[in-house]
């Protein structure tokens, strides 16, 4: 079978050389999640592109702070991932780590008909 894409992070494999990604649902899954985590101005030509969960580390996390992040993760997959359609955003705060918050994203492809989850903490 032919590849979409490189698999993030870059591992040797010795069929294509590099682990590849071979179905549009996984390659969707990591461009979606490279849109959360690049920050504003990190990608080159493409200085709006990112949501840029990192900035959002340091901040007391409130109902105000995850209606801003999930109106940035809506704004950017509207933009950048008009193939996605996002369900439902949750949150949650790790009680061992004030600093650590765990993101849940429902999320499906209508033209291909499925539904999936992205799940990371920051």
């Amino acid at each position: 079978m032919s590849s979409l894409s490189v698999r993030l992070p870059l591992s040797r494999d010795v069929g294509d050389g590099f682990e590849m990604i071979k179905n549009f649902k996984t390659m969707i899954k990591q461009n979606f999640k490279m849109l959360l985590l690049t920050s504003p101005g990190e990608r080159v030509m493409e200085p709006d592109f990112g949501v840029g969960m990192k900035k959002y580390l340091f901040e007391a996390f409130s109902e105000t702070t995850f209606a801003k992040i999930e109106r940035d993760i809506f704004k950017q997959a509207e933009i950048y991932m008009p193939t996605i359609q996002i369900e439902e955003i949750f949150f949650t705060a790790l009680d061992e780590n004030a600093n650590a918050l765990s993101v849940r994203i429902k999320y499906s492809i209508p033209n291909l008909n499925i539904k999936d989850l992205l799940e990371f903490t920051i």
